[in-house]
C-alpha cells in the first residue's frame, strides 16, 4: 500500500463512522466519543498474526494508561490484515486471549469489523452483513465501564441488532452504495457532494506497524 492510499485509511473509516455507523444510528453510543474526540485512530501496517497482535498489545496499554476523558476507544485499522473475512474469524480469538494474558479481561472489549463480515448461514450478498463491515479490518478497543455507562443511558439496548437489522433491510444494497463509503471489493464510489470526510476533532492517527 503506498503513502497515498495509506493516507486515505483514516479519512475513509470516518465516513464510514459517519455516515453509516452514525448517520443510520447502527450504534446510539458513537456520537458521543465521536464529537468529543475521543476515539482515538491507529493505522497498522502489519500483514501478520503477530505483528497485528503486537500492535494490539500496544494499543491495550495505551488506552488504559490515558484517562477516558483523553481517549475513550480506539479504532486499530489494520488495512494489510486477513483480506479473507473467516481467516480474520479465526484470528479474534488470539486477541481474547492477548487480553487475558494482559489481565484486562473486564476492563476492555474487542469488538471487530471487516469488509467481507458474513453473520453465520447468512449469504455474502445478505444487506445485514453491512451492520459488521467496514472500510478494512478493524479491532475496536471498547472500555467495559464506558460500555456498561452507555447501555444504562439507552432505555431499551437489546433491541439495538433488532433494529439495525430492520434499517439495513429497508435501505437496501442501493441506499447504502449511496453512502459512498470506500469498499475494497466493489467500485470506488461517489463522494457526497456535501461531505469532505477527515478526521474528527481532538484525535491525531498515527500509523504504526507490529512493534
Amino acid at each position: 500500500m503506498g503513502e497515498g492510499e495509506l493516507a486515505q485509511v483514516v479519512p475513509r473509516t470516518v465516513a464510514w463512522l459517519e455516515r453509516a455507523v452514525i448517520g443510520l444510528n447502527l450504534c446510539p453510543f458513537a456520537k458521543g466519543v465521536h464529537v468529543k474526540g475521543q476515539i482515538h485512530y491507529v493505522v497498522s501496517n502489519a500483514d501478520s498474526r503477530e505483528d497485528l497482535l503486537d500492535a494490539l498489545r500496544t494499543e491495550l496499554r495505551a488506552l488504559v494508561a490515558l484517562d477516558p476523558s483523553v481517549r475513550d476507544t480506539t479504532l486499530l485499522i489494520a488495512p494489510l490484515a486477513f483480506p479473507e473475512f473467516w481467516d480474520f474469524n479465526t484470528f479474534l480469538p488470539e486477541c481474547d486471549k492477548l487480553l487475558k494474558r494482559e489481565k484486562l479481561q473486564g476492563v476492555v472489549q474487542i469488538a471487530s469489523f471487516h469488509p467481507r463480515f458474513e453473520f453465520a448461514g447468512a449469504e455474502p450478498e445478505d444487506i445485514t452483513n453491512y451492520t459488521n463491515r467496514a472500510p478494512y479490518p478493524i479491532l475496536h478497543l471498547l472500555r467495559e465501564d464506558s460500555i456498561d455507562r452507555a447501555v444504562q443511558a439507552f432505555a431499551q439496548p437489546d433491541e439495538i441488532f433488532e433494529k439495525n437489522m430492520q434499517t439495513l433491510q429497508a435501505l437496501g444494497q442501493t441506499g447504502w452504495d449511496a453512502l459512498g463509503l470506500y469498499d475494497p471489493h466493489r467500485p470506488a464510489p461517489q463522494q457526497p457532494a456535501d461531505s469532505s470526510p477527515g478526521a474528527p476533532p481532538g484525535t491525531q492517527p498515527d500509523s504504526s506497524g507490529g512493534l
